[in-house]
């Protein structure tokens, strides 16, 4: 479905109003109303480079996001523009521009702090911007990157308050990261040779060996950008136009800008088109619009309260607001099926539960679709007894419905023979036997029309039943009838009535069994679904643990290489532990017993309604 975005220019989403964050209530609505998964690219860096020029251009515009042309920062807060993905019409663009950082008119380091770090939490792709070249200046800027562990919380605290936090965690949810740097004007080259873009940044990286405060001082923005970022990316941009053109920037075609800027400015959009990914959360839940809002929310709530924002605590918040939705989505999705498909009154119990479990399983497939987490099948328990509450309802209006029709129906059909019998017609000799043959043919044209449901049997034994007294007084008073005969007569219609009783209960006790079966076949389903969900779930689980188990070896290494054998030593229990987690994570017999232990809670709601069942027998 290609998107339905509709964002002529950019909104404020995050406002910076005297150093306090607010979240802007139109811009959430918007975000709520994507319901696709949503690619985030945020773009960084110091005030006056030149971050809002990028961004319009990956939007395919101009202009859009204010460049400004003075030395005052023109951004405040985070500004958002939501947009089609160019060539996914399943997923949307959301374009994040921050606040210029390091504006002295502002002069608050911690702001900038929480501004680089709502733009980690929030991207999928973080564009760092800078000028001129990756020198210790450079790096020295990026001095927010070494804060990220005080701004942000993979997990909630335990007991172990000092315990630093596994940079692998971070990997876990962190974005890819580009370097854009501006108006360069070196030469790329490395010891006498021509290097990439790529190269020059792995080069200014590199650490010092050495364990003095000096090395380490040099080294900790770098191991940081290594660690917590280890898919990176660097563009080298040319200067645009000559200094006194630089204030139209947003003014110029194309053909009055230098030809190179703008063909790097092509490549570093197509780079992220091609390359930028869902916007995920730990457990690698794709986050849409609506789950994107409600971080933002999260986030800057937290921040503005005082707090830290915690990664497992907003998940697990999102968790319970999105499984909830879910049970509701799904619910609504199973009766808009059944209202659609179901047309009362069914001819047999068998056809409506045939109906029931089709849209049971659609309504399922909506529900493992949007819900994550649901590690205690807490809801997945509840959509059971939901569903089967609302079949319940289904079979009871259809009963209605049947009982309602067929009773019509013999009323209907009945209307000469009840005006006989108020008319005192049968009231003579030879009356009973007209008496029955009038009751019988009511009672063959009855069967003859369809459309009457599953209260057929039931209802026409009832119209029996209300006539017994009549017909027994029609009997009596028949004088046309010896007394044995009108005994025999009697026993006869009893005889009819008892094998009439018999075949409504066992029309009943097979109903009994086709609700059983039905039961059944609901848990197996969700059971199968369950399987399904939790297959994914260690899969998703397994590539994230192979991807810190590599930021680990890969952190491993860039130590050993810089002569910290000190620093590595901690690296090996959790490479070991890592491992542990992926192998156990990959035997079958392991993962049988996690469904089997999962599917406890479902077995007790089956269990319940079997007996619910055997109770109504």
């Amino acid at each position: 479905m290609a998107s339905e975005i509709h964002m002529p220019d950019p909104v404020c989403l995050i406002e910076n109003r005297d150093k306090t964050f607010f979240v802007h209530p139109e811009a959430l609505k918007l975000l709520s109303g994507i319901h696709q998964p949503v690619v985030v690219v945020a773009i960084v860096g110091l005030y006056r480079t030149g971050k809002s020029y990028l961004m319009n251009k990956l939007a395919g515009k101009n202009s859009g996001f204010p460049l400004g042309s003075t030395v005052q920062a023109n951004t405040k807060g985070i500004w958002m523009w939501c947009l089609p993905y160019p060539g996914r019409p399943d997923q949307t663009l959301v374009l994040l521009d921050t606040e210029g950082l390091g504006d002295v008119e502002k002069g608050d380091p911690q702001n900038d702090s929480w501004i680089f770090a709502l733009a980690v939490l929030l991207s999928s792709t973080l564009v760092y911007n800078s000028m001129g070249i990756i020198d210790q200046h450079a790096m020295d800027q990026l001095h927010y990157v070494t804060e990220l562990t005080e701004r942000i919380k993979s997990k909630s605290p335990t007991e172990n308050l000092e315990a630093e936090e596994d940079s692998a965690e971070y990997v876990r949810f962190f974005p890819t990261f580009i370097w854009a740097v501006r108006d360069f004007s070196l030469q790329l080259v490395l010891n006498g040779q021509p290097c990439t873009e790529d190269e020059y940044l792995e080069n200014a990286l590199k650490l010092k060996k050495g364990n003095s405060c000096e090395n380490q001082a040099f080294n900790l923005p770098r191991k940081c950008v290594q660690f917590f970022f280890p898919t990176r990316k660097c563009f080298l941009f040319d200067r645009p136009t000559n200094q006194k053109n630089l204030h139209r920037l947003e003014e110029m075609e194309e053909s009055e800008l230098e030809a190179k800027f703008v063909q790097q400015v092509r490549q570093f959009c197509h780079h992220v088109y091609e390359t930028s990914n869902p916007k995920t959360i730990p457990g690698g839940h794709i986050v849409n619009g609506r789950l994107l809002a409600t971080l933002v929310a999260t986030y800057v709530d937290t921040i503005r309260s005082g707090g830290v924002p915690c990664m497992e605590n907003a998940v697990l918040a999102l968790a319970q607001m999105e499984n909830s939705a879910a049970v509701l989505e799904a619910t609504g999705r199973y009766m808009e099926l059944m209202d659609q498909k179901l047309k009362l009154p069914m001819e047999t119990l068998q056809e409506l539960l045939g109906i029931h479990a089709k849209c049971e399983d659609e309504a399922l497939q909506v529900f493992m679709a949007r819900a994550f987490k649901d590690d205690q099948q807490q809801f997945q328990a509840e959509l059971m007894q939901v569903l089967d509450e609302k079949k319940k309802a289904y079979c009871k209006q259809n009963k209605l419905e049947s009982s309602k029709r067929c009773k019509a129906l013999l009323k209907r059909l009945s209307q000469d023979l009840e005006d006989r019998i108020n008319k005192a017609f049968y009231t003579r000799p030879g009356g009973y036997q007209d008496y029955c043959n009038d009751l019988k043919t009511v009672i063959e044209r009855y069967h003859q029309e369809s459309g009457k449901g599953v209260m057929a049997e039931a209802e026409g034994e009832q119209f029996f039943k209300d006539r017994e007294a009549v017909g027994r007084a029609i009997l009596q008073s028949d004088e046309a009838l010896t007394e044995k005969e009108k005994e025999a007569e009697d026993a006869r219609a009893r005889a009819e009535a008892a094998e009439r009783e018999n075949e409504i209960q066992k029309q009943k006790q097979a109903e009994r069994e086709q609700k059983l079966e039905d039961q059944k076949r609901s848990y197996e389903a969700n059971i199968e679904y369950l399987k399904e969900k939790m297959e994914k779930d260690r899969e998703k689980l397994l590539e994230e643990l192979n991807k810190m188990l590599e930021n680990k070896l890969w952190e491993q290494k860039v130590l050993r290489q810089a002569g910290c054998p000190k620093c590595i030593d901690h690296l090996y229990k959790q490479i070991d532990q890592l491992r542990e987690e992926i192998d156990k994570l990959k035997q079958r017999h392991v993962f049988s017993e996690r469904v089997e232990a999962a599917s406890v809670i479902l077995r007790l709601v089956l269990e319940k309604a079997l007996a619910r069942l055997s109770k109504e027998s």
